[in-house]
């Protein structure tokens, strides 16, 4: 239980959905009892006249007092006199009792689920908002190494899973007790002796019902883990299927969809197989003992002694009956348990995540930017690999520096370092003089801007994309940036213009107007610094020309990192860093490396003219 006192926490303060709850509960035990006891005396009226010995105890009004039998010698004192007068008087008497209690059982059993319902939901609203900002305070690191479709499952399945067990966990703690418990005192004030037989032959249902629930954990994890792949595969297929067309896997993809959902439907089979057969247990051993006392409850109203009347053993019976209905709903809920702490357990580990990447509690804020960026001698590690070794260079305000080099070298990564997507492992990363880690994070990324390769748009409008996290931007901000990125005539052509919807990932428009879309976003943030990670290496030549165009008035006057591997776009650098086994191996203009005898630029510009 100790996940679920974890994850109850997110359904602070809970006193007053559990204390209303616990108020209708018990008034709801005491009606449903009170239902059940009515049995006797309603047995006894229409079997069993009363006697002389009893007719003169009931004819009097009781005295008050406070015990049990006070209560219950005025209920016998109401049907006597209703019976003295008209017998039917106290039939009508009775039912009408019975048809009350039962209503009132009803009645506060739904005020009961509605307060736990109240805490289900604010369960479940609050974990999905913790998972949700979890992950997006988590450094970009964690996302190279987990699955997409495993964290859809957790903020999905997961959760689900909490919300059905949250219920149960809080009617085993506070509902089926006291209902228990009301039916035990119920049962003692009917016969003690036949109760404690009950009590003797019950825990042999608890031992089958625990081994039957044992390995429910471990199934249900197994489930959880499966769906997230299968969420996994789902999304990979959705986003290449013009690939897997084109190279004819098809069937390949669908085979393992098919591997996967068969290992899926295998282990919930065995986890329905697991949890349905424990009710089942618990009912056929209820009926089991239900045999036992009757055999011996008959026992002691056929006995000579005549220790237990017949109408007080019926009522016995129909109240154990009840009794086996709070016990399955504890092994039902108990079974849920075992299957939610595994979705429990996913739960947790996602939220004890360490965000590795935080503000200082002395971070101050960035002023706006005036000199230079300086990387001052950055070192950098993904785990043992090493990525960047020893690297020095210095940009000035206004200045354009392009790093250039083969796949892997640490391009990006010296990018990724500057908004502190990342932390150097040794060394440090200087804005004015500050290092990075010494602002606040939201204040630095302020100032910058970024347009990469891989183009990031939203299932949204135009605007709603280029003014990303200013829902009060204005139009004329929103048109202006997008003349700056080339972009406003093919927008204005679109169906609603800067309200047209574009699309899933922005598939509604082609690779150029996307870039040029994600250039008219950074334009719009009105930045300090930067940031261009291989904008143009994805595009046809038509495109690039476009998309250069918007990128050569996006740098007018703006501190610039560009990732290149067309050389031709960086020409007009100010410095160019060559860079291999994470380190840089040449510097300077394009002039002075193209003259350079033994000059890497040189020879990957020689390269890329000849195959052009």
């Amino acid at each position: 239980m100790k996940i679920y006192r974890r994850l109850m926490v997110y359904a602070k303060p809970y006193g007053k959905f559990i204390v209303p709850f616990v108020v209708f509960t018990l008034i709801g035990v005491f009606f449903n009892v009170f239902q059940f006891a009515l049995i006797i005396p309603l047995l006894n009226f229409l079997f069993d006249p009363i006697n002389t010995a009893d007719a003169a105890k009931y004819a009097l009004t009781p005295t008050f007092r406070l015990s049990p039998d006070y209560f219950k010698d005025s209920f016998y004192h109401l049907i006597y006199n209703f019976k003295t007068t008209n017998p039917v008087y106290a039939l009508y008497f009775l039912a009408g009792m019975i048809v009350v209690a039962v209503v009132m059982t009803n009645f506060f059993r739904f005020l009961a689920q509605r307060s736990l319902l109240s805490v289900r939901t604010l369960l479940v609203k609050r974990l999905r908002e913790a998972l949700f900002e979890k992950i997006n305070y988590l450094h970009l690191g964690y996302f190279t190494k987990e699955h997409k479709g495993d964290l859809l499952s957790r903020l999905n399945g997961d959760v689900y899973a909490i919300e059905g067990v949250a219920g149960s966990s809080i009617e085993v703690v506070f509902k089926e007790p006291f209902m228990l418990i009301g039916y035990f005192v119920a049962l003692f004030a009917i016969s003690a002796k036949l109760t404690f037989f009950t009590l003797i032959i019950i825990p042999i249902s608890a031992v089958g019902i625990a081994a039957v629930t044992k390995k429910l954990k471990k199934e249900a994890k197994d489930v959880q883990s499966s769906m997230g792949r299968m969420l996994t595969l789902m999304d990979e297929t959705l986003m290449g299927m013009r690939i897997l067309r084109s190279f004819n896997a098809t069937p390949f993809v669908l085979k393992r969809f098919s591997l996967e959902n068969d290992f899926y439907r295998k282990a919930s089979l065995d986890g329905f197989k697991r949890k349905e057969l424990a009710p089942a247990f618990s009912e056929a051993s209820g009926v089991f003992v239900v045999a036992c006392i009757l055999v011996y409850g008959g026992s002691l109203v056929l006995s000579s002694q005549g220790s237990l009347q017949a109408s007080s053993f019926i009522a016995f019976i129909a109240i154990f009956s009840q009794v086996i209905r709070p016990a399955k709903a504890i092994v039902v809920a108990l079974t849920n348990i075992q299957q939610g702490q595994a979705a429990g357990e996913r739960i947790i580990e996602l939220l004890d995540k360490p965000i590795e990447i935080l503000d200082k509690p002395d971070a101050r804020v960035m002023e706006p930017f005036r000199r230079d960026i300086v990387f001052d001698n950055v070192s950098f590690q993904y785990g043992d690999k090493p990525v960047l070794k020893n690297i020095s260079f210095r940009i000035e305000k206004g200045k354009k520096i392009a790093l250039v080099g083969p796949s892997g070298v640490g391009k990006s990564t010296i990018a990724d370092l500057i908004p502190r997507f990342y932390e150097s492992t040794r060394g440090s990363v200087k804005i004015d003089g500050i290092d990075v880690r010494d602002y606040k994070m939201e204040s630095l990324r302020e100032q910058m801007s970024f347009v990469t390769q891989e183009i990031i748009l939203f299932n949204d409008t135009i605007f709603n994309n280029i003014a990303l996290g200013k829902p009060d931007a204005s139009l004329e901000d929103v048109i202006e940036a997008a003349k700056v990125a080339n972009a406003h005539n093919f927008i204005m052509e679109t169906e609603d213009g800067y309200n047209t919807n574009i699309g899933d990932r922005g598939i509604r428009l082609s690779g150029g107007q996307r870039q040029r879309l994600s250039i008219a976003r950074a334009v719009f943030k009105k930045p300090s610094i930067l940031i261009l990670d291989e904008a143009t290496s994805a595009l046809d030549v038509e495109s690039e020309k476009s998309v250069q165009i918007a990128l050569n008035n996006l740098m007018e006057g703006r501190t610039t990192l560009v990732i290149a591997h067309r050389l031709s776009t960086i020409k007009e650098a100010d410095e160019i860093l060559i860079m291999e086994g994470g380190r840089i191996v040449e510097r300077g203009n394009h002039f002075e490396l193209i003259n350079s005898e033994d000059s890497i630029y040189k020879r990957l510009n020689m390269m890329q003219e000849v195959f052009q």
